[in-house]
C-alpha cells in the first residue's frame, strides 16, 4: 500500500490482516470463545471473507497488456488540435470552435532506464465518463492509472527514410481514444504510426492540456436517423486530423510528422467509430482500407456494388446472433427492426470483395481493452487474451496486405489459421 498506493480490489485483504490485529490488541482476554456456535459462525465468516479476498482481484484484476510481437518499441505523445473552420455543435457559446485531443503511437528507440507510460493519467475523469458506457461503479475504475502499457512517453522516433504507414483509430460512442491499447501497440510494434482521436463530447472524457475536462454529453436518441446524421461530426473530425497531419508533414519542424507516409493510410474503429471508418472509405480517397469492429453501420449506404475498397467487418458472436434472429423473425418491434437494418447495411457494404468474420464467445466489449477490466464484462466462455490475439493477427495481416502492400501478407493465411472465425471474402 505504501509503495504502490491503495487498490480497492485488495481492501478485503487489508481488513483480513487488520481485524485479527485489532481483536488481539483490544479484546485479547476474550479472544478464545468457548461457544461452539460462536466458533462455527466465526469460521464461516472467515471462510466467506477469504473467498472475497481471492475472488475480487480475479473479477476485477490489475491486468496487463500482452507483450507486442513486432521488432519495434513504442513511443507515444498527445496533441491538442483546434479546428478554426468549425463551430462546436455541443455548446451554446457562439465562438466555441471544435477542439480535439489526439494520441499518436509510433516506432521508438528506448533507453534501458526509460519507464513505460501508465494506461491513463486521468483515471478519475475517465471513470466518471465511463458511467454511461460500462455497468461498473465509478470507484471500480479509478485504479486504471496504475495499469502500465508498453509505450514510452515522448520516446525518440525510429527513423524510416520511406516513412511509416499511418492508421487512424476512432473509439466507440462514450469510450476513449486509447480504448484499444492492446491492438494499437501490436500494430505499432510492426512498423505503423497509429493516431487515436477523442471525439469530444462523445468520448468518455477529454482532458485538454490546460486542465479543462469535457465528459461525454450524449444528446442522441437511439434512432437510426439521428445517428446517421451525427456521424458527419465524426467523419469531419477524422478529415480535419488527416488535413492537419498532411500540413504538419510539410511544415512542422518535428521528425515524427515528417516520418508519416501520407500515401499509405488505413483506418480502424470500434462500434460507432467502426461505422466512421467505413464512411471514411466512401468519403476520402486518402483512406485505402478500413476495419469496423462490431459497429452497426450508420451514415450513407454503401453503393450497390459495395464499398469498392478493402473493408473488413469484425462481428461479435452476440451481434451475429441478434442479426440472424432478426432476419428470420416476423416481428416488427424496435430491436428486430434495428438488427434487420444492421444486417441489410452490412450485406450491402461487404459486396464486391469485403471481408467478414465472427469471433465465437464474444460481445461488444470483447473488441476493446474494457473486456480486461472485469470478467463481468466478458461473454460466457470468453478468453479475452485469445480474442485479442485473433483481433491483432487479423488486423495486422489486413493492413499489411492493403496499406503496406506487403506481397507476403495474405488474409487466406488467417482464414486457414483460425477456421473458427469463419473469415470470408464476400462476392
Amino acid at each position: 500500500m505504501f509503495i504502490e498506493g491503495y487498490r480497492w480490489q485488495i481492501l478485503p485483504a487489508y481488513l483480513l490482516l487488520l481485524l485479527p490485529c485489532i481483536q488481539f490488541l483490544f479484546f485479547w482476554k476474550n479472544n478464545i470463545s468457548t461457544s461452539w456456535l460462536t466458533r462455527v459462525v466465526k469460521g464461516f465468516f472467515y471462510i466467506l471473507w477469504l473467498y472475497v479476498v481471492f475472488e475480487l482481484p480475479i473479477i476485477a484484476p490489475m491486468f496487463s497488456f500482452p507483450e507486442p510481437t513486432g521488432p519495434y518499441k513504442i513511443g507515444t505523445t498527445s496533441l491538442h488540435l483546434v479546428d478554426e473552420k468549425r463551430l462546436e455543435e455541443y455548446t451554446k457559446e457562439p465562438d466555441d470552435h471544435r477542439e480535439l485531443m489526439i494520441q499518436i503511437w509510433y516506432p521508438a528507440e528506448v533507453n534501458k532506464n526509460e519507464l513505460t507510460a501508465p494506461y491513463t493519467t486521468h483515471s478519475k475523469e475517465l471513470a466518471a465518463g465511463l458511467q454511461t458506457a460500462l455497468p461498473l461503479p465509478q470507484f471500480a475504475l479509478q485504479h486504471l492509472n496504475k495499469i502500465q502499457t508498453h509505450s514510452y512517453q515522448d520516446a525518440q522516433l525510429v527513423k524510416n527514410e520511406s516513412g511509416w504507414p499511418v492508421l487512424l483509430f476512432s473509439h466507440g460512442m462514450n469510450l476513449y481514444r486509447y480504448q484499444n491499447t492492446f491492438q494499437v501497440e501490436e500494430l505499432v510494434s510492426h512498423g505503423y504510426i497509429v493516431v487515436g482521436i477523442d471525439h469530444t463530447y462523445d468520448a468518455a472524457a477529454t482532458v485538454f492540456p490546460d486542465g479543462r475536462t469535457v465528459l461525454n454529453s450524449p444528446q442522441l436518441d437511439d434512432g437510426i436517423p439521428a445517428l446517421d446524421k451525427h456521424i458527419a461530426v465524426w467523419t469531419d473530425d477524422v478529415t480535419f486530423v488527416l488535413d492537419q497531419l498532411e500540413k504538419f508533414n510539410q511544415t512542422k519542424n518535428e521528425e515524427l510528422y515528417h516520418s508519416m507516409d501520407m500515401k499509405k493510410i488505413g483506418m480502424f474503429g470500434h462500434s460507432y467509430g467502426g461505422a466512421t471508418a467505413m464512411q471514411m472509405l466512401l468519403r476520402d480517397d486518402r483512406v485505402k482500407a478500413s476495419i469496423n469492429m462490431d459497429g452497426g453501420l450508420f451514415g450513407d449506404d454503401a453503393p450497390k456494388q459495395g464499398v469498392g475498397k478493402p473493408f473488413l467487418m469484425m462481428n461479435a458472436d452476440e451481434m451475429e446472433k441478434y442479426m440472424t434472429e432478426a432476419k428470420n423473425s416476423e416481428k416488427n418491434d424496435l430491436a428486430t427492426t434495428l438488427f434487420k437494418e444492421f444486417d441489410r447495411r452490412q450485406t450491402l457494404a461487404l459486396r464486391g470483395g469485403g471481408y467478414s468474420l465472427t469471433i465465437p464467445n464474444t460481445n461488444h466489449a470483447s473488441f476493446t481493452d474494457t473486456s480486461l477490466f472485469s470478467k463481468l464484462l466478458q461473454s460466457k466462455g470468453e478468453d479475452a487474451q485469445d480474442v485479442h490475439q485473433i483481433i491483432n493477427e487479423v488486423s495486422l495481416e489486413f493492413f499489411n496486405q492493403y496499406v503496406k502492400d506487403d506481397a507476403a501478407a495474405s488474409m487466406k493465411k488467417i482464414a486457414d489459421r483460425y477456421p473458427k472465425i469463419q473469415l470470408t471474402k464476400n462476392k
